[in-house]
């Protein structure tokens, strides 16, 4: 049979509770970590306001990226009008147009996706 020990409940809570802290501080520093070497990044709150305010998000991303149309349409190689376009809601873009601003925007295709109930 394996050994005991025995300590007082308060000291078991919080020892337990030291734990809990302790998995809080590694789960952090591996964002903190992903965060630095480039894997995340950090989105400000008022870009994330403005997409779930419905703004389209192709405008969002490029500005955030600091890009202009003509930015975005020479790194990316789509159209300036088909950019327009899909910014103004008039065109949604095929999945090859929008693959090409993803990755000029340096974001995962579905964020270039309105969400449902801010679609025109």
């Amino acid at each position: 049979m394996g050994e005991t020990v025995t300590i007082p409940k308060a000291e078991y809570e919080r020892l337990r509770a030291l734990e809990v802290d302790l998995a809080d501080i590694q789960a952090a520093l591996a964002v903190q970590a992903r965060i630095d070497s480039g894997v995340e990044e950090l989105i400000p709150a008022d870009v994330v306001d403005r997409l779930l305010d419905g703004e389209p998000p192709l405008r969002v991303w490029r500005a955030f990226r600091n890009l202009t149309q003509a930015d975005l349409a020479r790194v990316s190689g789509v159209n300036r009008v088909q950019i327009v376009e899909i910014e103004a809601g008039r065109n949604s873009g095929s999945v090859r147009t929008l693959r090409k601003l993803a990755t000029a925007l340096a974001i995962s295709i579905d964020d270039l996706i309105p969400a449902p109930d801010s679609e025109a």
